[in-house]
C-alpha cells in the first residue's frame, strides 16, 4: 500500500533551515517527503565538469546525512521533469507539492506545467516566497508599474523592510512531521554522466568583511567581497539573514548590493524578454562586429589589456571574478571590440559558480548601455584608468598575469582611443536610426 505524504521540492533553496516552502510543508497534515530533481533540461546544457553540479551533489549528500539524523531522507530523481512527476505518483500518495517560487523564465515555464498536472491529478501545488524579500509586485511605483530605475525602487524596498521580512522560518520545531523512511538511493555524478571538478567552493563566511566592505569592496586585491553569490543562487543560505546581518552590521552599502540582486530579479520577472533582448529596445539595432578571433582572445585572457586579462584568468581558473574586474571585462567586450553582450553574458553563464540570470544579463546589459538604469552608452570604462584606480601596485595583475611586463605578454588587439571613437560612431548610429 503506498503511503500518504506530502512532498517539498527542492529547487535553489537547498537548505533545511529558514526555508518558507519546507516550514509550510511541515505544518501540513501530512507527513514531509523532501525531493529534489536533477532536471535534464538543465543539466543537458551544461559540461560534464561543471562544478555547479557538484557543489549541488555536495550539498544534497548534506541535506541527507541531517535527515537521516531524524529517521527521514530526501528523496533525489535524475531526469525530466515531466517523466519524474508521474513516476514519483506512482510511488506514493501525494495529496500536496509545496515550493518555492523561481523567477527565470524556465523555471516559470516549467512550474506552470507541473502545476497544471499536479492539479489534474487532484494534487494542491503550493508555492512560496523564498529567495528575495520582496517579489512580483511587492514593490511597485505608486501607478502600479514595476520601477525600472534602481534609486527609487531601493527607496522603497528599504521603506518597507522591517523584522517581519527578515524572521526567520523556524522548520527545526516541526521535523517530528517528516516522512519516516530507511535511506534512499541517489545518483552518482557519475551516473548522471558529470565529473568531480577541482574547484573550491567558497564557504558562508561573511560576518568579518561587513566592517569593511565599502572600503575594500572595490579592489580586486584584497580578499574585500563576501563570496556569497554561490550560496543566495542554490539558497544554502537565506536572504532573510544575509539581510538581518547588514542590517545588524550596519552595512548600508552591502545592503543595497542585496537589494540590487532583487531589482534585477523584479525586472526579470515584469520585462522577461530581457533575459534574451535588449530591455532597451533600439539597441538591438546596434551593428556588433563580433570578431571571433578577438572574442577568443578576451576569452582566454590575452587582449593585451592586463586588468581584462586578470579577471578572464581568474574566472576561469576558479570559477569567479571580483566584482569590480565583471564591469570592466564587459564593458572592454560590448565597447572596445563591439561584441554582442549575449556572447558575454553566455560565457559567463558557462563558467560562474555564482550565476544567476537576472544579475548577470543586468550587469551585461548594463554595461553595454542597452539595460535599464544602464551606463550612458558613451560612458567608455578605460582600463588603464580602472588599473591606476583600483590596482595601483599591480598586485591583482601580477597574480593572474604572471608574463605582465615580459614579451611573452599579448600586445593589445584594440587601441583604446580609436575603439573609443568607434564604439561612439556605431552606437550614435543605431540609436538615432
Amino acid at each position: 500500500m503506498k503511503k500518504t505524504i506530502s512532498i517539498c521540492w527542492f529547487r535553489r533553496d537547498l537548505r533545511l533551515e529558514d526555508n518558507a516552502a519546507f516550514y509550510h510543508a511541515l505544518k501540513s497534515d501530512y507527513p514531509v517527503l523532501p525531493l529534489f530533481i536533477f532536471d535534464q533540461h538543465i543539466l543537458d546544457k551544461f559540461s560534464k565538469d561543471d562544478a555547479r553540479v557538484a557543489f549541488i551533489h555536495q550539498t544534497i549528500e548534506k541535506l541527507k546525512q541531517e535527515l537521516q539524523k531524524h529517521g527521514a531522507d530526501i528523496l533525489v530523481k535524475y531526469g525530466k521533469v515531466e517523466k519524474i512527476w508521474p513516476a514519483v505518483l506512482k510511488e506514493y500518495e501525494v495529496k500536496e507539492v509545496y515550493t518555492n517560487h523561481d523567477y527565470e523564465p524556465y523555471a516559470r515555464k516549467r512550474d506552470d506545467d507541473v502545476a497544471e498536472y499536479l492539479t489534474s491529478e487532484k494534487i494542491a501545488f503550493k508555492t512560496f516566497k523564498d529567495q528575495v524579500i520582496f517579489e512580483k509586485d511587492e514593490i511597485l511605483k505608486s501607478d502600479r508599474t514595476p520601477y525600472t530605475v534602481f534609486t527609487p525602487f531601493y527607496r522603497q524596498w528599504q521603506a518597507k523592510l522591517n523584522d517581519f521580512y527578515t524572521r526567520a522560518y523556524l522548520t527545526k520545531k516541526h521535523f517530528k512531521n517528516l516522512f519516516q523512511t530507511k535511506h534512499l538511493p541517489y545518483p552518482t555524478l557519475q551516473e548522471m554522466g558529470f565529473e568531480q571538478g577541482n574547484l573550491q567552493f567558497p564557504k558562508v563566511d561573511y560576518k568579518n568583511k561587513l566592517d569593511n566592505y565599502a572600503k575594500e569592496r572595490d579592489y580586486p586585491a584584497l580578499d574585500g567581497t563576501t563570496h556569497i553569490g554561490l550560496h543566495l543562487r542554490f539558497g544554502t543560505l537565506s536572504i532573510r539573514k544575509a539581510v538581518a546581518d547588514a542590517i545588524a552590521a550596519k552595512s548600508t552599502v552591502w545592503l543595497s548590493e542585496l537589494a540590487w540582486r532583487e531589482f534585477y530579479m523584479a525586472i526579470l520577472w515584469h520585462f522577461p524578454y530581457a533575459a534574451f533582448d535588449s530591455f532597451k529596445k533600439q539597441y538591438d539595432k546596434i551593428k556588433w562586429r563580433n570578431n571571433e578571433t578577438e572574442f577568443k582572445a578576451w576569452c582566454t585572457g590575452n587582449t593585451g589589456y592586463p586588468i581584462v586579462d586578470a579577471g578572464m584568468r581568474q574566472l576561469n581558473q576558479t570559477g569567479w571574478m571580483h566584482n569590480r574586474v565583471r564591469m570592466i571585462v564587459a564593458s572592454f567586450l560590448t565597447k572596445h571590440l563591439l561584441i554582442d553582450w549575449r556572447w558575454g553574458e553566455t560565457y559567463f553563464a558557462g563558467k560562474l559558480l555564482d550565476y544567476e540570470m537576472a544579475s548577470n544579463v543586468g550587469g551585461w546589459q548594463w554595461a553595454a548601455g542597452s539595460g535599464n538604469d544602464a551606463a550612458p552608452y558613451f560612458r567608455v570604462f578605460n582600463p588603464e584608468l580602472q588599473t591606476k584606480k583600483f590596482d595601483r601596485e599591480l598586485e591583482y595583475i601580477k597574480k593572474w598575469v604572471p608574463e605582465f611586463g615580459t614579451k611573452k605578454y599579448a600586445q593589445p588587439i584594440v587601441e583604446h582611443t580609436l575603439a573609443r571613437e568607434r564604439i561612439l560612431k556605431v552606437f550614435k548610429e543605431a540609436l538615432n536610426s
